[in-house]
């Protein structure tokens, strides 16, 4: 959702390439559920909005961010409707959906639970139909190119080559990390690689260590970790154990609305202490009719699986949602490399803090991608295109045998969510790192595949994230340190994580 936006937005003064490795709408913008966060109706509610947000952060948010995001989400999202996508309606206004850690109710939806496919629906229509935008599909980005400190472009892996993309300027659009987790609700292609290309090309990182997880994804055995939205908490469901208590209570007086750091960690203590892989997520005592109409891609997946939601409870347990850090810009996409920007799950704003309100992370998609695109026009339209040397020579890697490439992956994961999950402590992360450190050779070998590459990528991105992790000594939002279960002393500094094309690990600052 923020690369559209802000290739349509790029698109009012400049010719636009939009790189995608994959060939339709697959991303965590598609994926969507809940809704998108907006005040529509004056200064109160966006104060409100901007109120619930910084608390959510837990004190780590950027005030400057969150203003701009809540102040100019109306004018995003009237946009949206006047291009044509269809918000659920009450009456005469828009249906209104309540979530955890909002103080009122003010999530727009569309087709019940499918906001994010309707959004991204008409934005790829929109670019479609720009003569402007070039769309290449199934092209992979595998570096960035930089000439005299400026980032020229982007080596591709097209058809089996190694090509250069010349641009005036490179927006990263490339989503999350949630790859790198045993269990994610992340669709397949998000495997960090804006984020480890960015790292490579000498680009600032921060807040790595802030991974959020959705409290309630689906636990089935041979099911994918699918998401439930928790718009189905704000409307009534209830978490249960599997002795059939409702739990929320004894952890945090909100009950099922508290914030998702307060919820996942629930349900992590619960499946603990009674020894199962799940909790439930009780939604029976609500009308089935109704149900099935609010909640239709969820009703219909769970029962693809075996589940009626409007007469057993579902199975669940917490999955790596959203990257909350990323790749560090400032509130036009910017980062410290000229020339480079980066937008949506890819960047670090600084508008989500420790830990990402529901329903904000559309909303940041629209607006920075909408600033994004027209700081990047700019740029490129000052700098012009400059030339680029050909990419470095690499020896062939005898590692890109699929079964030894799946195998790393599956290492990865599994490292990353025993070792820098929901709860970690320092010996955790340590074992994990480790582990990973075991996986090394990935970085010496070189891969003429997409995979192989994504088989870089998540290792690196695994590393940061976890050294992040290590160098933050206290638990604030969605970071939780068993062995520092306060927030420390000097919890207010920001990880940042610095690489470049010399470094061989990276260096992570606290500051």
């Amino acid at each position: 959702m923020a690369g559209l936006r802000a290739a349509v937005e790029a698109a009012r003064t400049r010719r636009v390439v939009l790189l995608n490795k994959e060939r339709g709408n697959k991303s965590n913008s598609a994926y969507a559920q809940g809704g998108i966060a907006v005040a529509l109706e004056g200064r109160a509610e966006r104060d409100a909005h901007f109120a619930d947000t910084m608390r959510t952060g837990r004190g780590l948010c950027r005030p400057e961010a969150v203003r701009i995001l809540v102040d100019e989400g109306p004018r995003r999202v009237r946009e949206l409707i006047r291009w044509g996508v269809e918000f659920d309606r009450e009456g005469r206004g828009f249906a209104k959906a309540h979530e955890g850690a909002h103080t009122r109710r003010r999530i727009l939806r569309a087709g019940g639970d499918r906001i994010g496919m309707e959004i991204t629906t008409v934005l790829l229509r929109l670019v479609e139909s720009n003569p402007r935008i070039t769309m290449a599909a199934g092209v992979f980005s595998v570096d960035l190119c930089l000439k005299d400190g400026r980032c020229v472009g982007v080596w591709v892996l097209d058809r089996g080559r190694l090509r250069l993309v010349r641009a005036g300027a490179v927006i990263l659009a490339t989503g999350g990390i949630g790859q790198a987790y045993l269990r994610t609700t992340n669709p397949p292609v998000a495997t960090g690689d804006g984020v480890a290309m960015a790292y490579r090309a000498g680009a600032v990182l921060a807040d790595l260590e802030f991974v959020q997880f959705h409290p309630t994804a689906l636990a089935l055995k041979g099911a994918p970790a699918f998401l439930l939205s928790e718009a189905m908490r704000g409307e009534g469901a209830v978490l249960r154990n599997t002795a059939g208590e409702a739990f929320m209570e004894r952890y945090d007086a909100r009950r099922e609305l508290a914030p998702r750091d307060v919820v996942a960690r629930a349900i992590w203590r619960e499946m603990a202490a009674s020894g199962d892989d799940h909790v439930l997520l009780d939604v029976t005592t609500l009308p089935r009719r109704w149900l099935l109409e609010r909640f239709p891609l969820i009703a219909k997946t769970c029962r693809h699986y075996g589940v009626d939601i409007a007469s057993t409870p579902i199975p669940v347990a917490p999955a790596a949602h959203f990257m909350i850090g990323g790749v560090k810009t400032d509130v036009y996409g910017a980062t410290n490399l000229p020339g480079l920007y980066a937008v949506g799950e890819t960047a670090c704003t600084g508008v989500h803090g420790a830990n990402r309100l529901a329903s904000n992370s559309l909303l940041e998609g629209l607006v920075f991608g909408s600033r994004t695109g027209r700081a990047a026009a700019a740029s490129a339209r000052l700098a012009g295109l400059r030339g680029a040397e050909p990419p470095e020579a690499k020896e062939a890697g005898t590692a890109s045998d699929a079964t030894a490439l799946k195998a790393v992956r599956a290492t990865i994961r599994r490292l990353m969510w025993d070792g820098v999950g929901i709860e970690r402590t320092g010996s955790s992360i340590r074992r994990a790192l480790d582990g990973l450190a075991q996986e090394g050779w990935l970085h010496r070998a070189a891969f003429a595949s997409r995979e192989g590459i994504e088989a870089q990528n998540l290792l690196l991105v695994a590393t940061v994230v976890a050294k992040a992790a290590l160098a933050r000594r206290g638990s604030v939002g969605c970071h939780f340190r068993g062995d520092y279960p306060q927030k420390g002393t000097h919890w207010r500094r920001h990880v940042t994580v610095i690489g470049g094309p010399a470094r061989r690990t990276p260096t992570v600052r606290s500051g």
